[in-house]
């Protein structure tokens, strides 16, 4: 019996170890945004002082699937769309409430499935605006380039990823057109327990109202499980370092779960 009890904690350890392993090299995949992994982050972000009275306040829940496709030996294609759930309340005087589905924007980038000889991966490829046409949508289509540069050293992985949209069609009851440039440099670290420690910024310039909003986010995450399926949970904070009088300011919070469906 002692022998049994013995041998049955030699696999359960062995078992735990293998599958920190994996939840470590799952977690350092999540770092890059174009690892050949489907995955299906959710994000939760609020947002408050919005407006001139800095009254408002928003919550955006960002539906983000991101699908890998294989175009041959030597190149993937990755695509990842992001489908906003917007609540937003007093963003102007007398504004009132709005729920609603907000701009889809749909990407993809090709992307070698090796790195260069120095070790840098990138992708090259193009962004989508697709117009929901509900209360918080731009009620304009867009589209134009975008590109992603990084390197993962050990635990590190670090780089950006940049596009710009400009708006090609939509609504005639809308009559400012889009040019908006993106910019999100990031660094992460992962510890050998799966936790991954974020800095990054998800920067915009409005080119029509020659305005920036500069968001700050650290965030906290792990690689873990809910029964069978792998998953990686966390949250963090926002600083708002630069915005229009229109658009979020101070503090606002960020929390993420994301389903992960690694390969066989």
């Amino acid at each position: 019996m002692k022998n049994f009890k013995l041998a049955t904690l030699i696999v359960l350890m062995g078992s735990q170890t293998v599958f920190a392993d994996q939840a470590a090299d799952v977690a350092k995949k999540l770092a890059n945004p174009v690892a050949a992994m489907i995955s299906l982050p959710i994000q939760v972000n609020y947002f408050q002082n919005i407006g001139v009275d800095d009254d408002g306040e928003k919550w955006a829940t960002n539906i983000q699937p991101v699908i890998p496709f294989e175009l041959n030996d030597d190149w993937n294609l990755i695509t990842r769309t992001i489908v906003p759930l917007v609540s937003q309340a007093r963003i102007f005087p007398g504004a009132g409430t709005q729920n609603g589905i907000g701009d889809i924007i749909a990407s993809g980038w090709a992307s070698p499935r090796a790195p260069t000889e120095s070790g840098w991966i990138w992708g090259a490829g193009a962004v989508f605006l697709i117009p929901t046409g509900s209360d918080v949508s731009a009620h304009k289509w867009g589209m134009g380039p975008s590109a992603i540069v990084l390197k993962q050293n050990g635990p590190w992985t670090y780089g950006g990823l940049a596009n710009h949209t400009w708006s090609t069609g939509g609504s005639d009851k809308v009559l400012e057109d889009i040019s908006t440039s993106f910019m999100q440099p990031f660094m992460s670290y992962v510890t050998p327990q799966a936790v991954t420690v974020s800095l990054t910024s998800e920067t915009t310039y409005d080119w029509e109202q020659e305005q920036w909003f500069v968001p700050i986010n650290a965030t906290v995450s792990k690689v873990g499980k809910i029964g069978n399926q792998l998953v990686s949970y966390g949250g963090g904070v926002s600083y708002i370092a630069e915005s229009s009088e229109s658009s979020p300011k101070g503090w606002g919070a960020r929390f993420m779960l994301t389903f992960i469906f690694p390969k066989k």
